[in-house]
């Protein structure tokens, strides 16, 4: 579980803005179409919410973003934790064969960077006060919240989140949205490399006029980037996985059917099923 009741302050950013970008998946040819934005090249600091290196660039990847240099706040997610475990035996193959492929093209001293990597980070930034950035949600790195998850499942995951942050940066899901709940204003910046619904990088930049909130996409030219990945990539699949998802061939109907299970409420749907029948039996013993 992320210790989210020690954030980690790393200072004001004044009037420059934090750009927010998550779930780059080793897709160098949109992380390079965001980093170019004026909005990012201004930006005091670059949060990196997770999930940066699993696909078909990952060496390229990581170069450039260590590239960023001060600038940037790093931030662990799933798909990066694995990659770190998998040298070490700790950690099962995972799901997605490009992780485990991913891994392995990265030299140790990466490997360990991974491993040192935080859950969380919390952050000052201008109009919204401390900011607390995570992956999946404040306390683990897996766990799904989806935009219309329940106010209950909200409620859960943000229980243990200090009082003085009314702000909350999350990724893992590939979709942005924007949602206000429990008091808190939840953000999801959606994926640079892997999005769900239309291809484009997705990103957020925070802070500028007064505490604003803004969902930014990039677009890029898929073509040459899906051409580029299937020439410079070692991944067998790199092809197939670059058509797949720097294209965006799943919709976010899609995203969210399989997502949705995972958020809980599909046990709650049966719950809620369960008690109205029990309901309906009482008044059918009361009637007779």
């Amino acid at each position: 579980m992320a210790d989210i009741n020690s954030p980690r302050p790393q200072g004001p950013t004044e009037g420059t803005g934090v750009a927010v970008l998550s779930d780059i998946h080793g897709v160098l040819p949109a992380l390079e179409a965001v980093l170019a934005e004026p909005d990012v090249r201004a930006a005091g600091r670059i949060v990196l919410t997770g999930d940066l290196l699993a696909g078909p660039l990952p060496r390229q990847t990581l170069d450039l973003l260590h590239g960023l240099g001060d600038r940037a706040v790093w931030i662990s997610g799933n798909a990066d934790r694995e990659m770190a475990a998998l040298r070490t035996g700790k950690e099962d193959d995972p799901a997605d064969p490009v992780g485990l492929w991913a891994a392995d093209q990265l030299r140790p001293d990466d490997l360990d960077f991974l491993r040192s990597l935080p859950a969380t980070a919390t952050l000052e930034v201008a109009g919204l006060g401390p900011v607390l950035f995570c992956h999946a949600t404040p306390r683990d790195d897996e766990e799904m919240v989806l935009v219309d998850s329940r106010p209950e499942r909200w409620a859960e995951v943000l229980k243990e989140v200090p009082d003085a942050v009314r702000t909350v940066v999350c990724g893992h899901t590939h979709m942005p949205y924007v949602r206000f709940t429990h008091g808190r204003l939840v953000v999801n910046p959606g994926s640079v490399g892997m999005p769900y619904g239309r291809p484009g990088a997705h990103w957020a930049l925070l802070g500028p006029g007064g505490g604003a909130v803004t969902l930014r996409h990039t677009p890029f030219d898929y073509d040459t980037a899906c051409a580029r990945i299937a020439r410079e990539s070692r991944y067998p699949s790199a092809a197939a996985w670059a058509d797949t998802y720097v294209r965006a061939r799943h919709s976010a109907e899609e995203a969210l059917a399989a997502f949705g299970p995972g958020d809980g409420r599909a046990a709650e749907g049966r719950a809620a099923e369960g008690r109205a029948a029990e309901g309906r039996a009482a008044e059918g013993r009361t009637a007779d």
